[in-house]
């Protein structure tokens, strides 16, 4: 999975920049923090319900809702993925 986040990242890094038409990525970023952190709210909403009462697929597919506007918004902020895995791991100490 590791692989994957840091993939997804820089593809969200690279739509920021370009902003290409028709990237539902690059909408987000034209729409502003607050469009971008209100995606973020409703996908934790969801996933939330989903694991609470939904069917482990659904639980799936919002988990990965989740962490696709979560990486957008830590991009948004100019966040790097290595900052919050060097918190992670701090905390495992």
């Amino acid at each position: 999975m590791e692989g994957t986040l840091k993939e997804l990242y820089k593809i969200i890094e690279k739509r920021k920049r370009e902003l290409p038409e028709g990237s539902y990525t690059a909408e987000l970023f034209k729409r502003g923090e607050d469009r971008i952190l209100q995606k973020v709210g409703e996908e934790a909403i969801e996933t939330i319900l989903a694991l609470k009462s939904g069917s482990k697929e659904e639980a799936i597919y919002e988990t990965a809702d989740l962490l696709y506007h979560l990486l957008v918004a830590l991009a948004n902020r100019g966040i790097e993925l290595e900052e919050v895995e060097e918190e992670l791991k701090r905390r495992m100490k």
